[in-house]
């Protein structure tokens, strides 16, 4: 049976976050930016430490017993995050830098080989820039066009009737704003019916949800390390493998050789083919560590346990008629985040009092222009949770709200509520 993390549990985890435990303007720290990046447990700093103390080397190339060591446990991680995502099997994890450059090996390899003018590349309006600007360039190259998925009135996607025209369908799993989750399997379908290809960014759902690859059907997904508890410059593409095979490497030398000669070179087998020069054998570890902490806990209890915390801020937000959410209003519906506005007063203004309150939380478009133009807003605040996250921290970060608004003498703006 899954079951909420209870407080003995959330006690242990809250232990494990050594940054948890410190205070911000004399404030003890209430960290709710989790979208943006999460915290570190110390198993994953100590996985990190271990290596630059103990068997630093590179991978893959040398036969001394330090180089050996590194190449396994690199492998291993490799492993882990295939095991972690129900990938067929390891080769099909190329590891990045993290979701962005995922998109970009993905728009520079498969997109400018398969697109040709006039083919669709459809994106929806919830959209990462990341998951925009490398289809803008591969528009400008290639002569293909962009189109976009329109949203119902409460902030989830309108599954369209895909044409022939459609070649690429580049999706969010769930929206950094919004907090949405996408139907991904549905678009998947729609996309295979004509022969298209899906691409899902999963960095805002692989740190929240369980995820299966061969349930979803995507023919890649993309992810961060460092919002699932592990460090920054980490993260992997997964593809299917017959279009992995088939797309030409993106960067040149290092380990995606197999035979260079005097008039051309040949490539390396997957995953390697992908992987050009010394990886970032660290951050792949420390990502393997990160994918061990989360399985421990489990996600199905994680998914549970946010799902509560995040409809209780919900529940809370909405005492003030001055709040303006936005996204589904069930938790269900959406990943760990809520997206809002106070009054009239500016995302960054209240932010910066949260601040001194010691609560961490974000402002701004969260890159996510096209979607704050659409909703007519300039900028959101966006409170996000995650696993070590609790009810009175959210019973804090509302006491504040409640303080913002005597400062600033906030006034009702009407109520509405969702997209």
């Amino acid at each position: 049976m899954i079951t909420l993390l209870n407080n003995i549990e959330l006690e242990e985890i809250r232990d494990d976050f050594p940054v948890l435990n410190q205070h911000v303007h004399g404030q003890h720290l209430i960290y709710f930016d989790n979208a943006a990046t999460s915290q570190k447990p110390r198993q994953v700093i100590d996985a990190i430490t271990d290596y630059y103390q103990r068997y630093n080397a590179n991978v893959h190339r040398g036969i001394h017993a330090l180089a050996e060591r590194a190449t396994r446990e690199y492998e291993l991680a490799r492993q882990k995050v295939a095991r972690f995502i129900h990938a067929e099997s390891p080769e099909q994890i190329i590891f990045t830098s993290g979701a962005t450059a995922g998109i970009n090996l993905v728009a520079q390899s498969w997109a400018r080989t398969n697109l040709r003018p006039g083919d669709e590349i459809l994106l929806t309006w919830m959209e990462h820039h990341s998951n925009t600007v490398p289809w803008y360039q591969v528009a400008a190259q290639t002569g293909a066009v962009i189109t976009r998925i329109e949203l119902n009135a409460d902030g989830i996607l309108a599954v369209p009737e895909i044409g022939p025209r459609t070649k690429l369908v580049a999706v969010t799993h769930a929206s950094n704003v919004l907090g949405t989750i996408n139907p991904v399997r549905e678009l998947a379908d729609a996309a295979h019916k004509v022969g298209a290809v899906i691409l899902v960014d999963g960095a805002q759902s692989l740190p929240h949800l369980p995820i299966d690859v061969q349930a979803l059907d995507c023919d890649f997904l993309v992810f961060s390390g460092h919002k699932m508890l592990g460090p920054t410059g980490s993260g992997a593409l997964y593809g299917k493998r017959h279009l992995l095979e088939a797309m030409p490497p993106f960067l040149g030398g290092g380990e995606m050789i197999r035979e260079v000669t005097p008039t051309g070179f040949t490539c390396n087998d997957l995953p390697y083919k992908f992987e050009a020069g010394t990886p970032a054998i660290a951050e792949a570890i420390g990502l393997g560590a990160a994918v061990d902490y989360l399985q421990r806990i489990g996600m199905e209890k994680i998914r549970r346990h946010e799902i509560e915390i995040t409809q209780y801020a919900m529940d809370r937000l909405c005492e003030f008629v001055e709040v303006i959410i936005y996204g589904p209003l069930k938790a269900e519906q959406r990943s760990g985040l809520v997206a809002f506005t106070f009054s009239d007063i500016h995302p960054h203004d209240l932010a910066t009092f949260f601040d001194q309150h010691g609560i961490a939380i974000r402002a701004g478009h969260h890159c996510a222009m096209p979607l704050h133009k659409k909703l007519r807003l300039a900028a959101t605040a966006r409170a996000s949770f995650y696993l070590y996250n609790t009810r009175d921290e959210i019973d804090t970060f509302i006491a504040a709200l409640a303080a913002a608004k005597k400062f600033f003498g906030a006034c009702p703006t009407g109520r509405a509520l969702g997209f």
